[in-house]
């Protein structure tokens, strides 16, 4: 039986997305990890030596703060300044705070190394599917393209639902880049929360009230 809510665009980016490349010389980035931090040992969660060989690392340790974790307006920082948005308008404050929720499972705020990464692969997969449906590079997709767009990521959106995430995600009649990676996020985090919980995969869970609101409220 089929999933009812899609295969892999339940909370993935397209297969073949790869997190980018970034530059190891960009300003402010790189380098080791400033002081303070105690090794790379005692980040949370517990990691093992610094992949020194990540050219992810220096841009999370010039980032995070002495906790070792990166917090929406660090977040927001790095992305400005890695150009992951491309020609697109810079990621909102609020965008940034549903990307850490979306795998903010410890309910702290802020993320580690490895949610750092994963962020980015999500970013690059869905940067690669929303460029795929603006064509014309207004840097916005219409409603049936944003239809089109999340068909392809595997999501199965009844026409109501459908209405309904147009019409919170659009201005003026268009869905703008920062608007579809928030939209993006809720869905992947939503999903991820309803399937982890539909052990039948039937597409039919029960939630409890404060679970309901675990799920709604902090996304």
């Amino acid at each position: 039986m089929a999933f009812p809510y899609g295969a892999y665009g339940y909370g993935t980016p397209m297969p073949g997305a790869q997190a980018p490349a970034m530059p190891m010389g960009a300003p402010g980035m790189g380098g080791p990890p400033p002081g303070g931090y105690g090794g790379y040992g005692q980040f949370p969660g517990g990691f093992g030596a610094p992949p020194v060989n990540d050219p992810m690392w220096g841009y999370f340790t010039a980032i995070a703060g002495q906790d070792g974790e990166i917090d929406s307006e660090e977040l927001q920082r790095c992305l400005t300044q890695t150009g992951i948005h491309g020609t697109y308008s810079p990621f909102s404050l609020e965008t940034c705070r549903l990307m850490i929720s979306m795998l903010d499972r410890d309910l702290t705020g802020k993320m580690g190394f490895n949610e750092f990464k994963e962020v980015f692969v999500a970013l690059s997969g869905w940067k690669q599917n929303f460029m795929m449906f603006d064509q014309d590079r207004s840097g916005s997709v219409e409603p049936h393209e944003m239809s089109q767009s999340l068909s392809s990521m595997g999501y199965r959106i009844s026409p109501q639902a459908l209405s309904g995430i147009i019409k919170r995600f659009s201005k003026n009649g268009r869905i703008y880049f920062d608007d579809y990676v928030a939209c993006c996020v809720k869905l992947r985090a939503h999903t991820d929360t309803f399937r982890r919980r539909d052990n039948m995969q039937q597409g039919f869970v029960n939630f409890s009230y404060d679970e309901f609101l675990l799920c709604t409220m902090t996304i």
